[in-house]
């Protein structure tokens, strides 16, 4: 998501700020900014836009101190302006922090400090910082213990760095979720959401755990766990990546270390500001017809979740391709009906093209997207971020998961609106969605070395198949969608009771046809139609749950996901993930760089 990085003890430290900003533009941004501390006095400098043409217009490095903070942008809350980039203060201007992550609770924070006499001068999450650490100095804490403070207050996902006239000769940054590193210079000390932007300075690096938080001066590092303070001791280690490793963390591709951001996706997803969804449900529950509207992947969310929608809210809701939703539906588009536009870039061509049209006929328009600012968040009545953040691989795979969060979280929303559910049940599915990123971690864990695996004995077969049903079908989808995009191999999906309507005559003798098979009301039939193809002669690949014997012992290959007790309408966020590997694996010993797929772009802009 956002790029961060602070530095103590360099002498005129603003064009190494601003050098080492540059090192973490390949995490994406819409904004920029740099803050230092020189003779008492704070000194910021921020716009939205690309560092160099910032860097042109307000010349980043004429700020003066031999300590300072720097921030790359990827907003999440609040338009990518100006007054929304990053360094914030707080009122006296004595305080200066950047973060990359979701605040949940902000919305109440901020109000409670405005009741306090706090002015606000964005509209991010972010700020709250700036103004809890400030009440906890204005209160005779020192900076460590004012930031550790203002941790315990909020809920959500953060690493912050944070720096105040009061102690010039210090930094202090914490971390919980959204990673964090140290490096330990001869002279200085720096840290950083990524490694790159320290690499060229230091190789030593310290790592920042969860809910750890660390003192740094010119000369020394301490850290401390953040509910205790206990203080902690931990050595560094010598990074041995090279630069472009470090970009990737060490993963070899941009889209493998994505899929494995997914669990931190999903969570960061479902933290999204509950007025939003509110607002959208809303929309939605007022109209008389509601369409999904969506292009390829986002499709592909738009049709898990109106299973979603009809069978937990009780609401049919349309997914429409959206090339196809004028001369599909035009006609009948009107004031009565409201359009849940859904793309990650905010920018597909054909998606806005369907949003103006529903626009002029009067409807509704409610969207989902990952850029802020994007025109999709222009055109839309009310729009929820997915807060996803950057995704570098073409194909996409957290934000996916991130609209499935997100999706799944508005149905819930919707169906406590409607009374379609009772609050128990409400409350057992919320508890079930927030255990998903969890799962997702563990589904990672335990799936990685089967998928490739499996990838390494199918890669040179000509053509798959991918079969599920209910809920599963869009799964299956994906998996085709990511098998064509990444490794080129033609490729079939459809719901698997349409499968003896045509697919079944091409299979033969090792034909490898995935199933998606959750454990859920359509498994008995999903049974039927491997043995279906069992008994043509197919390789039968499974992704199943884990624990069922019976779907595995008629398997050739499977992978079991541990999603026992997970709800039907979620398991797609968890049996998505071993496709996306299977994917990209098969791509890799194809030959086919994943990150960089031929013909296809990010945004479909025309």
């Amino acid at each position: 998501m956002c790029g961060i990085f602070g530095c103590i003890g360099v002498p005129g430290c603003a064009p190494l700020l601003r050098q080492a900003l540059k090192r973490l533009e390949y995490r994406g941004y819409d904004s920029a900014g740099i803050a230092t501390i020189h003779g008492g006095r704070l000194y910021v400098k921020k716009d939205s836009g690309k560092i160099d043409e910032i860097h042109s217009k307000l010349n980043f490095d004429d700020l003066l101190g031999d300590i300072g903070i720097a921030h790359t942008r990827w907003a999440t809350h609040g338009a990518p302006t100006a007054e929304n980039a990053h360094p914030h203060i707080d009122c006296r201007g004595e305080v200066a922090v950047v973060h990359n992550g979701v605040i949940e609770n902000f919305f109440q924070l901020r109000e409670e400090l405005r009741a306090k006499g706090h002015v606000f001068k964005s509209e991010t999450d972010t700020e709250v910082f700036a103004h809890l650490i400030e009440d906890g100095l204005a209160g005779g804490l020192s900076l460590l213990e004012a930031t550790r403070r203002a941790t315990m207050r909020v809920r959500g996902s953060y690493a912050i760095i944070v720096m105040s006239t009061r102690e010039p000769d210090t930094l202090v940054c914490a971390r919980n979720e959204s990673p964090l590193i140290i490096g330990l210079g001869k002279e200085a000390m720096f840290c950083a959401s990524d490694i790159p932007a320290f690499l060229p300075l230091t190789r030593n690096a310290i790592y920042l755990e969860d809910r750890e938080i660390a003192l740094l001066k010119r000369d020394s590092v301490k850290l401390y766990k953040l509910d205790t303070l206990e203080a902690v001791v931990r050595e560094p280690e010598v990074v041995r990546w090279s630069p472009r490793m470090a970009e990737r963390e060490g993963y070899p591709h941009f889209m493998l270390k994505e899929i494995y951001e997914q669990p931190r996706g999903i969570r960061d997803a479902l933290r999204t500001p509950e007025i939003y969804l509110n607002l959208v449900a809303a929309e939605l529950d007022t109209a008389e017809h509601v369409f999904l509207v969506a292009c390829g992947t986002s499709y592909h969310a738009c049709l898990v979740a109106s299973y979603a929608f009809s069978k937990l809210a009780k609401l049919a809701a349309q997914p429409v391709i959206a090339s196809e939703f004028v001369e599909h539906y035009g006609s009948a588009v009107d004031e009565s009906c409201a359009v849940l536009a859904v793309s990650q870039s905010g920018e597909t061509a054909d998606t806005l093209a369907a949003v103006r049209f529903a626009r002029a006929r009067g409807a509704s328009v409610a969207g989902i997207v990952n850029v802020l600012g994007s025109s999709l968040t222009m055109l839309s009545k009310v729009y929820v971020c997915q807060s996803s953040g950057p995704e570098i691989g073409v194909a996409a795979t957290k934000t996916f998961t991130a609209q499935l969060a997100v999706l799944s979280k508005l149905v819930l929303k919707l169906s406590e609106r409607r009374g379609a559910l009772d609050r128990s049940e409400i409350n057992s599915f919320f508890e079930k969605l927030h255990s998903i990123p969890e799962l997702a971690d563990l589904t990672l864990k335990r799936c990685g070395q089967a998928v490739e695996r499996i990838a390494s004995k199918y890669a040179a077969r000509p053509s798959f198949c991918f079969l599920g049903r209910g809920v599963s079908y869009p799964v299956a989808l994906e998996g085709r969608l990511k098998l064509l995009e990444l490794a080129y191999t033609p490729s079939l999906a459809y719901p698997a009771g349409e499968s003896k309507h045509g697919f079944i005559s091409v299979v033969e003798e090792g034909y490898p046809v995935v199933f998606v098979a959750p454990n859920d009301r359509t498994r008995p039939k999903m049974v039927g139609n491997i043995m279906e193809m069992k008994a043509r002669g197919a390789s039968v690949i499974v992704i199943a749950e884990e624990g069922d014997e019976e779907i595995m012992q008629l398997a050739d290959d499977y992978v079991e996901i541990p999603s026992q007790g997970v709800p039907g309408f979620l398991t797609p966020m968890l049996f998505v993930i071993p496709l996306q590997l299977f994917a990209y694996h098969v791509a890799v010993k194809r030959g086919c760089d994943p990150d960089k797929p031929r013909s296809l772009a990010k945004a479909v802009t025309v």
